[in-house]
C-alpha cells in the first residue's frame, strides 16, 4: 500500500513531467486537489521536532512515544502548542517506532579443554537419574563412576538424595577405592551447595563442573541409564 506522502509526490511528477492537469493527475494517484496545493508550514519546526526526537531516544533508549511527548510537553517546557499527532507523525517518519532493542549478550568463559584420564582416581564423575514408581512417587539414584576405565563405584538410590547423602556415599567409596583428584559433575543443586564445596576442599578434591550447553562435557558422565532401563523396568510384586 503506497503511503500518502509517495502518492502526493507521484501526482507533482505526473504534472510536471507528463503535462496532464492537476484534476487527472488527482484522480489517477487518489489525492485530493487541495492536499495537492496544500503548501507546508513550520517545516523548521518539524525539523526541530525531530531533531529533539532523535536526541532523546538516543539518550533514553527504552522510552517509546509517550514517553517522549511528556517529556517535551512537560519536563522541556516548550511554548509551542505541539499536538501530540504531529509530533507522532514525526515519530514514525524517522522510524523510532520500529527500534530494535539490544539483547542481553551472556559473556561466557572460554571452557577448559577435555582431558581424558590416564590413571585411576585421576577423575570420577557423578551424576543423578531420576524415575517414577507405580505409585507415582518420584526416585533418585545417585551414580559415581572412573572416568578412565568407566567403573561404577557406587550407586545411591532414594527419594531424597540431598547433599549429605551425596557427602557420605562418596566417603563410602573413598574408604576401599581412594580418594579420587577430581570429581566432574554438572551445575545441579547439590553440587553446588556449599556444603559439598566445604568437603571437597577438606578433602583437598577439586570439583569441576561441565559448561553449560556443551554436549561434549556429558561424554565422561555416568552413562548408567541404558545399562539400569532394562532391570527397573521390571515391575516389583
Amino acid at each position: 500500500m503506497v503511503k500518502p506522502s509517495i502518492r502526493h509526490e507521484m501526482a507533482y511528477k505526473a504534472v510536471a513531467k507528463a503535462r496532464c492537469s492537476i484534476r487527472v493527475a488527482c484522480v489517477t494517484f487518489s489525492v485530493s486537489e487541495s492536499c495537492y496545493r496544500y503548501q507546508a508550514k513550520l517545516s523548521s519546526e518539524n525539523a526541530e521536532i525531530a531533531d529533539l526526537l532523535v536526541r532523546l531516544t538516543q539518550h533514553q533508549r527504552k522510552w517509546g512515544f509517550g514517553l517522549c511527548f511528556l517529556y517535551l510537553r512537560n519536563v522541556k517546557g516548550y511554548p509551542y502548542p505541539w499536538n501530540h499527532k504531529r509530533i507522532y507523525r514525526i515519530y514514525r517518519e524517522l522510524e523510532l517506532n520500529m527500534r530494535i532493542k539490544p539483547r542481553k549478550r551472556l559473556v561466557r568463559e572460554k571452557p577448559e579443554p577435555l582431558v581424558v584420564p590416564t590413571v585411576i582416581n585421576a577423575s570420577w564423575s557423578m551424576d543423578f537419574m531420576h524415575d517414577q514408581l507405580e505409585d507415582g512417587r518420584s526416585y533418585r539414584l545417585f551414580n559415581v563412576i572412573d572416568d578412565y576405565n568407566r567403573e561404577g563405584l557406587g550407586i545411591e538410590v532414594d527419594l531424597s538424595l540431598p547433599s549429605e547423602r551425596v557427602m557420605r556415599a562418596l566417603d563410602q567409596i573413598i574408604e576401599w577405592r581412594g580418594k579420587p583428584t577430581q570429581i566432574r559433575c554438572d551445575n545441579g543443586p547439590e553440587y553446588i551447595s556449599a556444603v559439598l564445596a566445604a568437603w571437597a576442599e577438606k578433602r583437598s578434591i577439586t570439583l569441576v563442573f561441565i559448561q553449560a550447553a556443551e554436549c561434549v562435557y556429558r561424554a565422561l558422565q555416568p552413562n548408567c541409564a541404558l545399562r539400569l532401563a532394562g532391570p527397573l523396568s521390571i515391575p516389583l510384586h
